[in-house]
């Protein structure tokens, strides 16, 4: 499946959905191009965070007409006192006063994010102009993990001609622990499903085939794949597994050969950050993958995050991915 076959499905998709997400960067220009071909194609009604005469200023300035979009002010809107409130007894048990959560909603990511939490929206998409620390501050702060959940993590849509595969994480959790790498296994195998419509088959990668290496490292693997079974027993999960054995039938055959996950995995669960970053960018920059991500799960909610460098394209699938996310 290519690429662009593969976002097409995605945002057919999203049409049958009829989701609302949050656009919050008003102020970026790609921002609202992405609103306008976001309500143009019709796959999502959009909400943006702003000052409404200086947006629609800067979209007569692009040419853009932007009918449809709806537009807070978190300056004048009546919601920003109630959102303060909520946020107030969200927090103080952290230290929170009334006044600095109002100052809070005064900002274009708290404000969208707490859209979300109430319903308003079902995503936000955010981090074009933001760092990756901002955007997750408000969606931890506001949103929370979601439950049973232990970490926020990500994943990449591998997109290679012949297949698909997600890698996680490979962008958020450096070494994340057994608890933890179980649990970016199991959001990352829902989320493959959500996205292609393939069944998951899940490896727990490693440098060690089901007993081949004896390490500290490979018994984190272990441990994760035995909660992961524990804890989802429904999924087609194994581990450890390397690489080959994981993706090359005959590999996976003759190293395991009593694993129904072993050279049909199309869900890879690195171990560390170190791995997962690795791997994804010697597949997409060797390989010829094309890599679409890094994207957020863990959280109650879609809140994601964008790369500062993206393209409108970018915020437009992004924002296609995060309505079929949302629950």
């Amino acid at each position: 499946m290519s690429e662009i076959q593969l976002l097409k499905d995605i945002r057919a998709k999203a049409k049958t959905q009829k989701r609302t997400v949050v656009l919050p960067e008003s102020h970026d220009e790609r921002v609202l191009k992405a609103a306008e071909m976001i309500i143009t194609e019709g796959f999502a009604s959009v909400i943006t965070v702003g000052n409404e005469e200086k947006i629609y200023a800067k979209a007569k300035e692009l040419g853009l007409t932007l009918n449809g979009l709806r537009i807070y002010d978190p300056e004048k809107s009546e919601l920003t006192n109630d959102f303060a409130n909520y946020f107030f007894n969200l927090r103080k048990s952290k230290g929170i006063t009334y006044e600095e959560a109002k100052t809070a909603m005064k900002k274009d990511l708290f404000f969208g994010a707490m859209l979300v939490r109430e319903n308003m929206a079902q995503s936000s998409v955010a981090g074009s102009t933001a760092s990756t620390g901002d955007v997750l501050r408000a969606a931890f702060q506001v949103v929370g993990m979601e439950e049973g959940i232990s970490i926020v993590s990500s994943f990449f849509l591998m997109i290679f001609p012949e297949r698909v595969f997600s890698f996680a994480d490979c962008a958020v959790v450096p070494n994340p622990n057994a608890q933890q790498l179980a649990d970016i296994a199991i959001t990352t195998a829902d989320n493959h499903k959500i996205l292609t419509g393939e069944e998951p088959h899940v490896a727990m990668l490693s440098f060690s085939t089901m007993g081949s290496a004896k390490h500290e490292l490979v018994d984190k693997v272990l441990e994760a794949t035995k909660i992961a079974k524990q804890k989802r027993p429904d999924l087609s999960l194994d581990g450890e597994l390397q690489f080959d054995a994981a993706i090359i039938d005959s590999i996976g055959k003759r190293k395991a050969p009593q694993s129904s996950v072993a050279g049909r995995a199309n869900v890879l669960a690195f171990p560390d950050l170190n791995a997962g970053n690795i791997g994804y960018k010697i597949a997409e920059r060797l390989g010829g993958a094309i890599a679409v991500g890094p994207i957020v799960q863990g959280l109650k909610k879609p809140l994601f995050d964008l790369s500062r460098g993206c393209s409108v394209e970018d915020i437009v699938n992004t924002a296609a991915i995060s309505c079929l996310m949302a629950k």
